[in-house]
């Protein structure tokens, strides 16, 4: 027993989970990766997929794949379910894991706040599964509206497309969708196309509010040219699946709510026996440890680093990574029985959106502190390519989006799992 390896239970295979696996790797450690899917997301480019960019192959890689040289991390495919922290176990749907450390690395999930109809009738962003849902819904209202000759009514509802949410995820969304308009409208000859509307609506008085004024002006500017309606100061109440109704009592006659207004922590995160935020988002002190525990650590979206200010961190990738290498570091340190753990430091490393084919906004780099336009795109770009999995991943990604810039076209408008 004294040469019993530490066990250590990592829960969700995002950016942090994955990272901090892959640290690991390289210990005298046994390590368990736990996720209900048996792949990596790449949660940034989930628009491209629901937009018909990008293939699903593109954006998730096969978890095992990442691992197959290491044989002491393990892969468990279930679905987390609880913690006994009292007995040292990992709850999930296929049995208990015991741990002697453990990592929630879980992620998030939309935020509906409590709009239940909304919630019932809308689309989330957050999985591969919702993508693939836009991208049909969205096909197939061109195709049901192409058959109403005789209904102006019902076609203007079936080609209003609202996104709600003013974040990178929402002018990504609303921006691939102007350009994806333009596609179809090269190919549905019968129909009228200033009966499309697109809509992105934002309850705050800004877009990218981690960007600068300039660059939110920047952004709003390109969507109304692009054909997007941005409404800023606007508030979703309700959504029954055919009309959106708004605070001020206006009402939006569509049949597609695509929601990317907000996050919340993944449900199982309020069974782990420690303290959440308003969010769902678990607790952590300086050194990620959740409140009450010195074996149980959080990191990334499900986790609410307490920083000093009244805002947690951010929910993107570079908080998840970073806050993994201090979650390696002091796990590694208690395990040679030392008490002295690092506090996490985040590191800003910028922000960026982008806004269209060939248009984006980069806010703080170390070249220039603001880009915007095509160099800015291209830094998106490049900055998007280094982060795939999978070297098919970069040269495929890197083909359709030289082709999308160069020609406009989206071979991938295929529909599927729709009842005609």
């Amino acid at each position: 027993m004294a040469d019993k390896k530490p066990r250590i239970v990592i829960v969700g295979a995002g950016f942090g989970g994955v990272k901090l696996a892959r640290l690991f790797a390289g210990e005298d450690v046994e390590v368990t990766l736990v996720d209900r899917h048996n792949f990596h997301l790449f949660q940034p480019l989930l628009y491209q997929v629901s937009t018909a960019v990008l293939s699903t192959d593109e954006i998730a890689y096969p978890i095992r794949t990442f691992f197959r040289d290491n044989k002491n991390v393990k892969f468990f495919m279930a679905k987390a379910q609880g913690v006994d922290q009292n007995r040292k176990v990992l709850l999930t749907n296929h049995g208990e894991i015991p741990y002697d450390y453990l990592v929630l690395s879980a992620g998030a999930t939309t935020n509906f706040f409590g709009m239940d109809r909304v919630e019932k009738n809308s689309f989330g962003m957050k999985t591969l599964q919702e993508a693939i849902h836009i991208r049909n819904h969205v096909l197939h209202m061109f195709e049901r509206a192409d058959k109403r000759e005789d209904d102006e009514t019902e076609r203007r509802r079936m080609l209003t497309f609202v996104v709600v949410g003013g974040g990178p995820t929402g002018i990504e969304e609303a921006g691939a969708i102007s350009e994806l308009i333009g596609i179809q409208k090269k190919e549905f000859h019968q129909l009228d196309f200033n009966e499309v509307s697109i809509k992105l609506i934002e309850a705050t008085p800004n877009v990218l509010p981690m960007m600068a004024p300039n660059l939110r002006d920047y952004t709003v500017e390109v969507l109304r040219r692009k054909g997007v309606d941005v409404m800023l100061d606007t508030q979703v109440v309700d959504y029954d699946g055919n009309t959106l109704k708004l605070k001020d009592g206006s009402e939006i006659p569509t049949k597609t709510v695509i929601w990317a207004a907000g996050v919340k922590a993944v449900p199982f995160i309020a069974n782990c026996g420690s303290e959440v935020d308003r969010a769902g988002r678990i607790v952590v002190n300086e050194k990620l440890q959740v409140k009450g525990s010195n074996t149980v650590f959080a990191i990334g979206d499900c986790a609410h680093f307490q920083h000093g200010t009244e805002r947690p961190l951010p929910t993107v990738a570079p908080v998840a990574t970073q806050q993994a290498k201090t979650a390696f570091d002091n796990i590694m340190k208690l395990i040679r029985g030392e008490n002295d753990l690092e506090t996490f430091h985040y590191k800003d490393l910028g922000a960026m959106a982008t806004i269209g084919r060939g248009k984006a906004v980069v806010n703080r780099t170390k070249i220039n502190p603001q880009m915007t336009g095509f160099i800015a795109w291209c830094a998106w770009m490049f900055v998007h390519l280094i982060r795939l999995a999978g070297a098919h991943a970069n040269v495929t990604v890197a083909i359709k989006w030289t082709w999308n810039l160069l020609s406009g076209t989206r071979l991938g408008r295929i529909i599927t799992n729709i009842e005609l």
